[in-house]
């Protein structure tokens, strides 16, 4: 699109009251406003490579320094740099930096730590290039210079290396996670009036012990946007922030927090962050990386449980032994499709046993992390170095996965509620019906002695049908077509193949009354394909049957003709056929078709060619036989060779049936008019029909019962005539209609692929040699256990432990991992950090907790008073002080707190991927507000989705509500996830992500601004600002102001964006084609092209600000 201002990228308009990295976003000073605002392309390239993260640190201002601590800050610098040349594998110049007392000592080049003279230390020199020849690391990224600060105050304080931190694994179990959570006593605070729940008293008196003062609140403009971003990631309308800004109840925040978290949005929301942990996607993985069109069944499983709050306790057990519990129902296997999101290898040739083992390892790998936060995977191939993990209980823990399969569950398609309810009403419905169906048998039978009597007299009469050999006596095709006789009575046509033709066969018929033909198409080896017919593939195309009766045969009403008289033409008064019935027939070819007197229509047989197939066709009435004939010639026109042929038996004399003649022979036509490729018919027989083509009165089994005396029939005889004979009465028929109708409109169910417990012949675990399932030591058998330094487990029944006894000691009211991992987890998505900073890593390599005390006694209380309720814990979370604080960077922090492990403030941070394009669209008025169900496809580049999916899977735009559904909806394909996401760091699915990473690249403010979902954002929300009821510009840029960013302007941001706007609109007004164009197919009713064309340029602006990317 052409124009001189309108490519921006990324604006960035704010009050200096939160806080920014780079000064020239401030726009300090009114001679630079004043160019930015005219100059908004370089305005937006200068500031479009800007972070989002607005508490980086700063240069130090000559703050107090804080005391270095050996595990928090210098072992994860060693074990990041050092360990691989430096650690207990190898040991480059003799010199070890995992061990304490190795590491004092010193290596080949003597002591490298001089404990209090960090200028006199080796370490220093050479990890700070003071030598060029000696720098280390010398192979990867060096040491920042705050790396190296911190390694020399580490040193110069006396280079302290805790006794404990080198104790081998098994005395590591007193490690402070490991220990039993306590619920901790209140700590006292000086200011008390800086608390408003007992959360703050514990970070309060870590403020006061440093020395600091907690930041402010946060005005409640930011509050309400936070609020709503955290709880159920969509930003406040402009309604709701009046309402909660206008609030006077001193209670205010309390229910805004009880509304949102009642939101069915909240299950969405929050169910994303845990299909994080359960590495959920729409396809396989590997190379073939297929479709799973069943996996959303467990997405909405998650939103649902979350919704309804259930317990995170049940949340653990359902998800990884819903099969196991008693009475265990489709919804708890259903949760247990969490250990099914691992990866499936589906390419040929693949040891389905290699891929097995590795989604076992990844089972109990994910369940470490997810509940325990520990970091398994060292010990599939040998104890772990570092946390009390031994290799041997790593298997025990194996085990109980090991006899878990995959298998298939069919589960309710509707949500739970919605299921349950569906099931109530149809209950109901199927006992009503089966009422009136029950009065409907009571009122037919004493009919039932009545039509035992018509029945077996129409038995007595019933002729059943019969099929006879005819004599041909003629047989006629197209020039160079020969019909040769096979030995069942068969014809087998060679010869010439023309593209159509008829075939003319004249034959006797049997002396009785004949009510059909029947044709039989029959398989030769002889034809292409096999048969029967001559195409290629061995199909024909019948076009049309027709049976007429041939002048020259004799009928009841005629005299015989003279001996020496030529014979007469064909007559053409034709039996009706009104009836075809075939044993298979092609889509689009059925077997009416061959009676219908249309030649462009057809009865065929792919794709079931080289079978033999039947057609039968019925008269309207009987053909009677007139008399006994001589007999007669059988000729092949093409050859004209002739064959004297006796009849297969008498014709008596007989008399026609009323409305068709009586006769000695009938003439039927094959008539051929497939045009497009030769499809002709290869092999025939015909057969004459005679008898009653309907059915008999009652199947044979009943007339057996029937032509038994009543007083010598068996109860079940007398069961089953009397269920016959109600199946043949109408009014039964209807009721019993009405009720199959109701059974098969039963709720919709699916079937899902889930993990059920293997039961036939389970499983031995070994010992895996370095985790290699090609080797294990067989002679070491594993029984299910878990790690000893945790709880031990208590089995239900000791000789068959199982994932139910595991998944029960995972939420044991004593476990000491498993509360505080999750609280953990709940508070990194309300401060974007953690308690513990290391979210993955809860073991002696991890970082400590900022705030212990905290952490244990939220631990403890979510667990012995909230009874594992996740809504109950995040309440309390965001009704502290703490949570509500101001954002706003602190100068007097930079130094002493740079990541804000104190919590003297809020944290700021740009949102996930999904909630990025959700914003976008709920601003625009266009986010679906449906809940659930299969995923969607929205928008993508077209040359990606050439690329991705091309072979097993199309990517075809979904349309109409699919298109602007939530961002956790979007199908997710491990190998060649949507450009969008993986641009805004959503993990990959291919193992569990406990944290999402966060970063900033020019990439993402490109797409936020071209891409195709973002610039329609901005088209509709155009249409949605022009569409207001308000007096003027600026009213409505106020308006879009505060839906975006859930304020309203200052007056020097309202300044630049009128400017802005109506820059855009004097330029558009000269370029109609390009405001159309800008415009797209959201056109406002009354709106001139340059006035709406202005509003996407704003809008563009106002949803590519940082600040609207960014939880405040």
């Amino acid at each position: 699109m052409s124009g001189r201002c309108w490519s921006v990228s990324r604006i960035r308009v704010t009050r200096s009251r939160v806080p920014v990295r780079s000064d020239a976003r401030r726009l300090s000073n009114g001679r630079r406003r004043a160019r930015w605002a005219t100059c908004p392309l370089l305005f937006v390239l200068a500031i479009a490579c800007a972070p989002s993260w607005g508490q980086s640190p700063q240069p130090a201002r000559g703050a107090e320094r804080t005391a270095v601590v050996f595990e928090r800050d210098i072992r994860p610098i060693f074990r990041q740099h050092c360990i691989k040349c430096h650690g207990p594998e190898q040991r480059e110049a003799g010199l070890r930096l995992d061990d304490g007392r190795a590491a004092l000592a010193g290596g080949d080049s003597g002591r490298v730590i001089v404990p209090g003279k960090a200028n006199q230390s080796l370490l220093i020199r050479l990890v700070s290039g003071a030598d060029p020849d000696r720098v280390m690391p010398p192979e990867g990224p060096r040491l920042d210079p705050e790396k190296i600060e911190l390694l020399k105050r580490w040193i110069d304080a006396g280079a302290a290396w805790p006794i404990d931190a080198d104790k081998p694994i098994r005395q590591r179990s007193d490690h402070w996670a490991f220990q039993p959570v306590r619920r901790p006593s209140l700590p006292s605070v000086r200011r008390a009036d800086a608390c408003r729940t007992p959360i703050d008293r514990f970070i309060q008196a870590k403020l006061e012990a440093e020395g600091v003062a907690p930041s402010p609140p946060a005005d409640r403009h930011t509050l309400i946007r936070r609020l709503y971003l955290d709880l159920i990631g969509l930003p406040p309308d402009v309604a709701d922030v009046d309402a909660f800004v206008n609030d006077p109840r001193p209670d205010a925040w309390e229910r805004l927090v009880d509304r949102l978290l009642a939101s069915p949005r909240f299950g969405e929301r929050w169910g994303r962050h845990w299909l994080d942990k359960a590495r959920y996607a729409d396809s396989d993985g590997y190379e073939k990386d297929r479709p799973r069109p069943d996996a959303w069944r467990y997405r909405d499983w998650v939103i649902d449980a979350i919704n309804r709050d259930m317990p995170f306790d049940a949340f653990t057990v359902e998800q990884l032994a819903g099969d196991l519990l008693p009475d265990a129902g489709p919804m708890e296997q259903l949760a247990t499709a969490f250990h099914r999101q691992t990866l499936t290898n589906t390419e040929g040739g693949t040891d389905q046993e290699q891929f097995r083992v590795e989604a076992v390892f990844d089972r109990v790998e994910t369940t470490a992390a997810v509940w325990m936060g520990l970091t398994a995977t060292c010990a599939r191939c040998h104890s772990h170095k570092y946390d009390p993990l031994p290799q041997r209980e790593y298997y025990q823990v194996f085990a109980f996965f090991n006899n878990g399969d995959e298998a298939n569950a069919v589960v309710p398609v509707l949500p739970p509620e919605l299921h349950a309810r569906a099931v109530a009403e149809h209950r109901r419905q199927l006992a009503e019906q089966q009422r009136r169906l029950a009065k409907a048998h009571e009122r037919v039978l004493p009919r039932l002695p009545a039509w035992e009597e018509s029945v077996r007299e129409k038995l007595r009469r019933y002729r059943p049908l019969k099929a006879h050999t005819v004599a041909v006596t003629e047989i006629q095709g197209p020039a160079g077509v020969r019909f040769e006789r096979q030995d069942d009575g068969s014809w087998l046509v060679l010869g010439a193949h023309p593209l159509t033709g008829d075939y003319v066969i004249t034959f006797r018929i049997p002396g009785a009354e004949v009510s059909g033909l029947r044709l039989e198409f029959l398989p030769d080896e002889r034809l292409p394909a096999r048969g029967p017919g001559r195409a290629a593939n061995g199909n024909f195309v019948l076009s049309e049957l027709i049976v007429r009766v041939p002048a020259a045969a004799r009928t009841a009403d005629a005299p015989p003709e003279p001996a020496d008289r030529a014979p007469r033409p064909v007559d053409h008064a034709v039996p009706k056929l009104v009836r075809a019935v075939a044993d298979f027939a092609q889509d689009g070819y059925p077997a009416k078709n061959a009676i219908d007197g249309d030649e462009r229509t057809g009865w065929a047989i792919a794709p079931q060619m080289g079978k033999p197939h039947r057609l039968d066709v019925f008269f309207s009435a009987p053909i009677r036989v007139a008399a006994a004939s001589s007999p007669a010639a059988a000729t092949g026109s093409a050859d004209r060779r002739t064959q004297r042929g006796t009849p297969s038996h008498d014709r008596p004399e007989a008399t026609p049936s009323r409305g068709q003649p009586a006769a000695d022979a009938l003439q039927v036509v094959l008539r051929q008019r497939y045009a497009k490729s030769p499809h002709t018919i290869g092999r025939f027989r015909i057969s004459a029909l005679t008898g009653s083509p309907e059915p008999p009165p009652a199947p044979e089994p009943i007339a057996a019962i029937l032509a038994t005396p009543p007083p010598r029939r068996t109860p079940d005889q007398v069961r089953r005539l009397r269920e016959f004979f109600l199946s043949q009465q109408p009014e039964v028929q209807t009721e019993q209609r009405r009720l199959e109708q109701i059974r098969a409109a039963a709720p919709p169910t699916m079937s899902v692929r889930v993990i059920r417990q293997r039961t036939q012949n389970p499983r031995t675990t070994y010992v895996l040699r370095r985790g290699d399932f090609l080797q294990p030591i067989t002679d070491q058998p594993v029984r299910p256990g878990v790690f000893s330094v945790l709880p031990p487990i208590r089995f239900r029944d000791p000789q068959h432990p199982d994932r139910l006894d595991f998944a029960r000691w995972l939420v044991r009211d004593d476990h000491p991992l498993t509360p505080r991992v999750t609280v953990n987890h709940v508070w990194v998505h309300l401060f974007g950090a953690g308690i513990v900073p290391t979210v993955n890593d809860f073991g002696t390599r991890g970082e400590p907790p900022s705030h212990p005390r905290l952490l244990d006694w939220l631990a403890h209380r979510f667990v012995h008073e909230m009874s594992w309720s996740r809504k109950r814990l995040i309440r309390e979370i965001v009704c502290s002080a703490a949570y509500r604080r101001s954002a706003a960077d602190r100068e007097d922090l930079r130094d002493r707190d740079p990541k804000n492990r104190w919590l003297a403030r809020q944290n700021r941070f740009r949102v996930e991927a999904e909630i990025i394009r959700d914003m976008a669209l709920q601003v625009a008025g266009l986010l679906s507000d449906r809940i659930g169900g299969p995923s969607v496809f929205p928008p993508m580049p077209p040359d990606v989705a050439a690329l991705s999916y091309a072979n097993n899977f199309k990517w075809n735009t979904s349309t109409g509500e699919d298109r602007y559904r939530r961002g956790m909806y979007t199908f997710f394909k491990r190998t060649a996830p949507h450009p969008n996401l993986i641009t805004f760091d959503c993990p990959d699915a291919n193992v569990t992500a406990l944290v999402r990473n966060r970063s900033n690249t020019p990439l993402q403010a490109l797409t936020t601004w071209n891409n195709e979902v973002f610039v329609e954002a901005a088209q509709a929300f155009s249409k949605r600002i022009f569409e207001q009821p308000l007096p003027g510009t600026d009213a409505r840029l106020v308006w879009a102001f505060r839906t975006c960013l859930a304020r309203p302007p200052d007056a020097h941001e309202l300044r630049i964006l009128t400017r802005h706007h109506w820059t855009a609109r004097n330029w558009y007004a000269e370029h109609e084609s390009d405001a159309l164009r800008m415009i797209g197919r959201w056109k406002a009713a009354g709106a001139a092209p340059a006035d709406q064309a202005a509003w996407v340029v704003t809008a563009r602006v106002l949803l590519n600000l940082d600040e609207f990317l960014v939880r405040p």
